[in-house]
């Protein structure tokens, strides 16, 4: 099992950031602009845990030299299933400096869109240190 997939089904926040390259640029499925960074991407991803239910990753599709991924994942958000795929590449040092999520349905993401805006503040402290 990939380190990054264990970490996430364990849901171990530590670990996952460890993965992390410093300057990992995060694409998210339902803001605009992509977040820089790996304390902004942790803190993100920190929220995602926090809103996602009944989490499964249920296929991993990676290129031959390793350093392209895409994980295809269940969970369920306020009551909505949700479909998606995180889509990571990976520097030359083995961390993840791209990572990229795509989502599915429609209402599932706006699911996802409210419950994380009603994280960011949260997410905000959490990425300036506090």
């Amino acid at each position: 099992m990939h380190p990054f997939r264990k970490a996430v089904e364990n849901r171990d926040s530590a670990a996952i950031e460890a993965l992390l390259a410093e300057d990992v640029v995060f694409t998210s499925p339902v803001a605009f602009k992509p977040y820089p960074g790996k304390a902004m991407t942790a803190a993100i991803l920190r929220g995602v845990l926090r809103v996602f239910e009944d989490f499964s990753y249920v296929k991993e599709i990676a290129n031959p030299d390793g350093r392209d991924h895409a994980f295809v994942f269940t969970a369920t958000v306020a009551g909505k299933q949700i479909q998606g795929c995180d889509f990571l590449h990976f520097d030359e040092e083995g961390k993840i400096d791209d990572f990229m999520v795509m989502v599915r349905p429609l209402s599932a993401a706006q699911a996802l869109s409210e419950a994380m805006g009603a994280q960011f503040d949260k997410i905000a402290q959490e990425a300036a240190g506090g």
